[in-house]
């Protein structure tokens, strides 16, 4: 089937945003349109794992059964300083279970549910241009083998967006990113229903990295493995993620009852925290990793593709207007307090005296770590009233107020 000459929605990126915005603008009714340069089922770099956040929304999509009878993840094994702890994800309205589906399955069951719903979907189709009309209003796309005119312009194309730069969407990269390497090794225990958690992650001559490294259960035979680093311009990761990976693998192998070398090593660079500016126009915007929806803790956009894409489908449907301020005031009320303390704590792993002082305190109380696994994972719900989500909020609040670069700015 050829492209459409037009459509009311179109969709670029298939990815879980992507996907949710179309499921979401298809149920309503809407007419969409979703393209996508890859072939699918492909391969993201990514480390698999669905939160509690992520599953809340997948139920939501009707697939949080299919998702669970994959393996059902309760929590997290942490590991580093002389210390371990087992960390049950927080219970509350996130629902308390968790989830890992390699991304070949997880994003071909996102697009099978679009298409279920009523969109169409076209992958292997890669956008070459955008044209605008006087006004700024975005009124065609153009792609390599032809021209799509369009109502209203989703930009869900992954944390490069090249579709979002030529619209402008620019990166500060003066703000902590990540680069992160992930791969896939067989393990005897698959199916262990705990995510492993290395806090203490070094590189083969004994320094520690600012970062983590990450074992995912996938109940399928295989493990996901991976490492990530935390950086800004002013410090940057010092590390090749590939080689530090394969050291870690190293490192886990007994713990992990390891079958072989990594496979299918891949690495990303990962804009987080919101840490973009220009994410909407008058009838387009970003959203997922393409508007840096990426926690700066712990490098999880799942939940925030999945969430931002209902919430966007949300906005499309009610038509309040021009989506060029009124997108970013919802991701910064959505997410403004959370990124901005996040990103401030990110900050500080990067520098290299602050982790070695730091870790060795949280790791030896489990009422720290169980604190700190529900701000890492975003599951402060806005109903929590306790002393955790108070505190969470307020600094957040305050770092919002003095943050030299506005999260989504304008």
């Amino acid at each position: 089937m050829g492209l459409p000459a037009s459509t009311d929605v179109l969709v670029v990126g298939c990815g879980p945003a992507g996907s949710a915005t179309a499921t979401w603008l298809a149920r309503a009714g809407r007419e969409v349109t979703v393209l996508d340069a890859a072939r699918f089922p492909r391969d993201k770099t990514c480390g698999d794992g669905l939160t509690p956040r992520a599953m809340l929304e997948v139920d939501r999509l009707g697939l949080g059964g299919w998702a669970r009878d994959r393996i059902t993840i309760r929590g997290l094994e942490l590991r580093g300083f002389g210390h371990s702890r087992r960390v049950p994800w927080p219970a509350g309205e996130h629902g308390g279970t968790g989830s890992a589906v390699r991304r070949t399955v997880f994003d071909d069951r996102l697009r099978q549910a679009a298409v279920a719903a009523g969109a169409v979907v076209h992958d292997g189709v890669r956008v070459t241009d955008v044209e605008r009309g006087d006004d700024g209003e975005v009124t065609a796309v153009r792609t390599e083998g032809g021209r799509v005119e369009c109502r209203t312009l989703v930009v869900a194309d992954g944390v490069r967006s090249p579709v979002g730069r030529l619209l402008g969407r620019t990166w500060h990269r003066d703000t902590v990113y990540a680069v992160a390497a992930r791969s896939y090794v067989r393990s005897g225990r698959h199916d262990h229903p705990w995510i492993g958690s290395d806090l203490e992650l070094r590189d083969e001559a004994g320094a520690i990295q600012p970062g983590y490294g990450w074992v995912f259960p996938l109940g399928d035979g295989e493990v996901n493995l991976g490492v990530g680093a935390l950086a800004t311009s002013a410090r940057p990761a010092n590390v090749a993620v590939k080689e530090l990976l394969q050291h870690y693998a190293r490192s886990v192998r007994e713990d992990w009852a390891l079958e072989n070398e990594p496979r299918a090593v891949t690495s990303a660079l990962l804009p987080m925290g919101g840490a973009v500016s220009t994410v909407a126009g008058p009838n387009w915007a970003a959203v997922g990793d393409a508007a840096a929806c990426v926690n700066p803790l712990n490098g999880e956009g799942i939940d925030y593709a999945l969430e931002g894409g209902r919430l966007l489908a949300e906005l499309v449907v009610t038509g309040r207007g021009d989506l060029t301020t009124a997108w970013p005031q919802i991701l910064r009320e959505t997410y403004g307090e959370s990124f901005a303390i996040a990103r401030d704590a990110a900050r500080l792993l990067t520098f290299p005296q602050f982790l070695p002082l730091a870790g060795p305190i949280g790791m030896r109380s489990q009422a720290l770590m169980t604190a700190a696994v529900r701000c890492m994972s975003n599951t402060v719900a806005d109903s929590d009233r306790d002393v955790v989500a108070r505190g969470w909020r307020a600094a957040g609040s305050i770092s919002r107020r003095l943050d030299r670069r506005p999260l989504f700015a304008d």
